[in-house]
């Protein structure tokens, strides 16, 4: 291990808790930069980030700009000594007059140069893929298109949600960030530490999720597609569907599906048939198995358990809803 470290973190959401915890054992983070809080909860209480909780609980000084960007912070930033910036869904671009001459790095939830933007493990997870992982990148004018200093990879399994795979990934994160200082404090001179360029060929983007997502077909998707779509989609913005039984002319009751598999047995099923075991049929003769669901305001449970509450009529069907109904 290379010499002790002084660090600035940026960093907001969870993804970076696991992160900020390890240089924590190993180096000095001298200052750690947040969104400001933001109301939450039914009471709409001001609650600061996970970040700057975490941060405040340890005694680290904490700033929580609008505008990390703006003349005043930018100055209150760049004036604490530093060897590395670290930066991790921290929630602002910064700019290049904050970031000059500074070594700064992030973490991204992909195998960059795949899945750019806002949303990528969601997108990961929703587009099916085997294998995901994590990119320490140097920042760059364009959005995750630095210079990759460290990857690691994981499979991402059958029945996993995005909140799985990211609880994975930041976890994943920790050694690779860990590795890219270290590399970086041994280099000599430090100016000529550099990542690989990434291949403009290869990049993709992750688009911003919303909630005209929250839903899904199941006459249109196979069970593949379906369940990595359902999956892909929770914990934000969920999966609402529907459920009509044959004597409906409407769904009575809107639910969120909030983990699937891909269906052993799908013989037998109606596409967008909901059975009383929990199977939904798929286009393509295949089917889900549902695993756990949410009623309208009640906690998520497995399907077993809302079936009991809940029995399934035959011929129920699973149906979509409008964009703009999802509220």
């Amino acid at each position: 291990m290379a010499a002790k470290q002084r660090l600035v973190f940026f960093g907001s959401g969870a993804f970076g808790l696991p992160t900020l915890e390890a240089l924590l054992q190993v180096h000095e983070v001298a200052l750690v930069v947040s969104q400001p809080d933001r109301k939450a909860g039914r009471g709409k209480t001001l609650t600061p980030t996970p970040i700057a909780e975490f941060a405040l609980s340890k005694g680290i000084p904490v700033l929580r700009p609008e505008d990390a960007n703006a003349p005043a912070v930018l100055g209150e930033i760049r004036a604490v000594a530093a060897d590395a910036w670290v930066i991790i869904a921290f929630g602002q671009k910064l700019s290049a007059a904050l970031l000059a001459d500074r070594f700064a790095i992030n973490l991204h939830g992909s195998l960059l140069p795949a899945y750019r933007g806002a949303a990528p493990i969601q997108r990961a997870v929703m587009d099916g893929n085997a294998v995901t992982g994590v990119s320490v990148i140097g920042l760059a004018e364009r959005m995750d298109a630095g210079a990759v200093f460290a990857t690691r990879e994981r499979p991402i399994g059958g029945r996993e949600t995005a909140d799985d795979v990211h609880d994975a990934l930041s976890l994943l994160g920790v050694d690779a960030v860990l590795e890219v200082l270290d590399g970086f404090a041994r280099a000599t001179p430090r100016s000529e530490f550099r990542g690989t360029l990434q291949d403009e060929s290869k990049a993709t983007r992750a688009r911003k999720l919303s909630k005209a997502d929250a839903t899904v077909d199941c006459t249109v998707l196979s069970a593949q597609s379906a369940a990595a779509r359902i999956n892909g989609l929770n914990t934000w913005p969920g999966c609402e569907v529907g459920l009509q039984s044959p004597d409906e002319s409407a769904p009575s009751e809107w639910i969120k599906l909030c983990r699937v598999e891909v269906a052993v047995v799908a013989t037998g099923i109606c596409v967008s048939e909901l059975t009383a075991d929990g199977r939904i049929g798929c286009a393509g003769d295949s089917a889900v198995q549902c695993l756990e669901v949410q009623r309208a305001g009640s906690r998520r449970m497995s399907f077993e358990e809302f079936s009991r509450g809940r029995p399934i009529a035959q011929g129920t069907r699973v149906v979509p809803r409008l964009a703009s109904e999802i509220s």
